[in-house]
């Protein structure tokens, strides 16, 4: 069973963090992120890992770990090494979480690692990571109610979730004890709000296209999904989002 698998190509937003960073630090942040805007994943972990060598234990540059062991997984189709990089996220993920647990984009990371750990495990783990993704992306917008990136894998998480077929529904309840309630108009309203929050984000509108085409609203979806790709890609996963788009698009 597919479940949630477009969560887990979402980039981690960094937007509005700041670290007090050593001039050699702020030198290797700034490279590491001209590297992130050039979707060169590679080059900007190790970047980072050099600043976290220099400046350990700062949830700032932890959390931008994160983020380039789970975009590395795009650059490979090595299960092995994509479990392996998700398992990286999630550690430096939890790290930076643990020290500042009150900062929504941390919280949220985690659900972003879990959804993304889930895509690649079997199916009980699938579930329960299901749970916690929307744990904590609740919490996340309770710290921070504006934040689109959490409305995005809220939105997400409900139509999705919503959109899982009887049949397996019966059988995720019959042996792993269900799934949280869901529905696609809570998913749509979620994503609206992302999308009102950062109207120039493609992966906004591209899952907002996908939840309202869920929601029986192809019209709306169209326009959505037009949006999305009149939009320059900003990161790694617009570039995965606006694919998804197309081939949803040649498949319709």
């Amino acid at each position: 069973m597919r479940f949630l698998p477009q969560l887990a190509v979402l980039f981690f937003s960094l937007i509005g963090l700041r670290t007090a960073a050593t001039p050699a630090v702020a030198t290797l942040l700034a490279e590491a992120q001209a590297a992130e805007t050039r979707f060169d994943s590679k080059s900007a972990l190790t970047l980072l890992l050099q600043a976290d060598a220099a400046q350990p234990n700062d949830p700032v540059i932890l959390q931008k770990i994160a983020r380039q062991y789970s975009d590395s997984t795009l650059d490979t189709t090595d299960l092995a090494e994509q479990k392996k990089l998700c398992a990286l996220a999630l550690t430096y993920a939890q790290r930076a979480h643990a020290l500042a647990p009150k900062n929504a984009v941390y919280v949220l990371s985690l659900a972003i690692c879990y959804a993304k750990i889930g895509f690649y495990a079997d199916n009980k783990t699938k579930i329960a990571n299901s749970r916690l993704v929307k744990d904590y992306a609740v919490e996340a917008l309770a710290l921070d109610p504006d934040y689109s990136y959490a409305h995005h894998v809220l939105g997400q998480w409900h139509h999705e979730v919503a959109s899982i077929g009887p049949t397996t529904r019966f059988f995720v309840r019959l042996i792993y004890g269900g799934l949280p309630a869901a529905s696609t108009a809570e998913g749509v309203q979620h994503l609206r709000r992302a999308v009102a929050l950062d109207p120039q984000n493609p992966s906004h509108h591209a899952e907002l296209g996908f939840a309202l085409r869920s929601d029986g609203q192809a019209e709306a979806a169209q326009q959505a999904f037009a949006r999305a790709l009149e939009l320059p890609p900003r990161e790694k996963h617009d570039l995965e989002s606006q694919a998804r788009v197309r081939a949803a698009l040649k498949r319709s």
